[in-house]
């Protein structure tokens, strides 16, 4: 049977070894209080460090929680780039929901939002 607190404790051991998958796993059971109680900070926390690595899904949820503000203060900066990193590494939704905040952004935001962007793929080249 499905359990998701057990599931929360073994995906918990593998994400401190740091597993991405596990990572982004816990992320999305943080976020959707899933065996733990729901707590969007604790999402972020574990999505980021799974985006980091380059997980496409990780980096698209990153750039939700951003989008609402769930975890985080809300920053269309940040979610643009995240939109559009999972775009890059293929995330079916990454750049319909990057133009989607795009159109709630200024010209400069959507340059800082494109040159963050830049940097995290020069600093992140063997993703």
């Amino acid at each position: 049977r499905q359990d998701h607190a057990e599931a929360v404790k073994w995906y918990l051991k593998a994400a401190k070894q740091g597993h991405a998958k596990a990572q982004h796993n816990l992320g999305a059971l943080y976020g959707k209080g899933q065996g733990v109680p729901q707590d969007y900070t604790e999402a972020v926390k574990w999505y980021r460090k799974a985006a980091e690595q380059g997980v496409a899904l990780s980096q698209y949820d990153l750039g939700a929680m951003y989008w609402n503000g769930q975890g985080v203060p809300q920053d269309y900066v940040a979610a643009h780039m995240w939109f559009s990193l999972s775009a890059a590494k293929g995330q079916k939704n990454g750049p319909k929901n990057r133009d989607l905040v795009a159109e709630r952004m200024t010209p400069a935001q959507i340059a800082e939002a494109q040159k963050l962007a830049r940097e995290w793929w020069a600093k992140h080249k063997k993703q």
